[in-house]
């Protein structure tokens, strides 16, 4: 906590809401790449995350989210974690440090996904778009159950559920194998095309992002066979 406290920045501290939109009252200001220094040495200390988590304090927070150990990260730590989610930061942080390391990640998308507060709902989409990025190989199964939790959530027009929904949709579509992105191009299609204004953004936004990834791929493939 001192180290955090001689890394905070007024101004930092200012702009997270400003610029970032991140709603801490409890912030030092920490800039995230003193964060991250702070907690490189402090890997995989599973007491002492729990103990910087139970300050509440939103610096500390964040360095439990870096130095936790996964594999004692139990489905009761990960709810009560979540449970406290205020801000967009430290839940997504947690999906994507932590959680999704975890043999449980899975299942919670499922059961959060049904939940109706914002930060909750978001960090089931946040913790799909995670495992999305990170899991190396494995089954397509997870992933289209994820896509059909994606299209029953794409109407959820809060701002931070309608955004880790369409994260989401872009990663699977992005980072998975060819018969899982042909999937995701098929749900941001339907959502594309229906009646409901924030489904509609959804879909079309993300149909954006693949257009724009295939266009790389395309120029890519016609400079290398040049």
């Amino acid at each position: 906590m001192a180290a955090l406290r001689a890394q905070a920045e007024e101004p930092y501290r200012e702009a997270m809401k400003a610029r970032y939109g991140i709603e801490a009252p409890t912030a030092f200001g920490v800039r995230m790449n003193r964060v991250q220094a702070i907690a490189k040495p402090l890997r995989r200390r599973h007491d002492l995350a729990l103990a910087l988590w139970d300050t509440g304090q939103y610096d500390a927070q964040m360095v439990a989210c870096h130095i936790d150990d996964p594999k004692q990260v139990t489905p009761e730590q990960m709810d009560a974690w979540r449970a406290t989610f205020d801000n967009w930061a430290t839940c997504d942080t947690a999906c994507f440090k932590l959680f999704d390391q975890t043999p449980h990640a899975f299942g919670k998308v499922r059961e959060w996904s049904a939940l109706n507060d914002e930060f909750g709902k978001r960090a089931a989409f946040a913790l799909l778009a995670s495992l999305a990025g990170h899991v190396k190989g494995g089954p397509d199964e997870p992933f289209l159950e994820g896509l059909a939790l994606i299209e029953a959530a794409a109407t959820d027009d809060r701002n931070f559920v309608k955004k880790g929904v369409n994260w989401a949709l872009r990663s699977v579509g992005q980072r998975r194998s060819p018969a899982l992105k042909a999937a995701a191009r098929e749900v941001a299609a339907r959502l594309a095309a229906s009646s409901d204004r924030t489904a509609r953004w959804n879909g079309k936004d993300a149909l954006r992002a693949f257009a724009k990834d295939d266009a790389k791929r395309a120029a890519k493939e016609a400079k290398s066979s040049a």
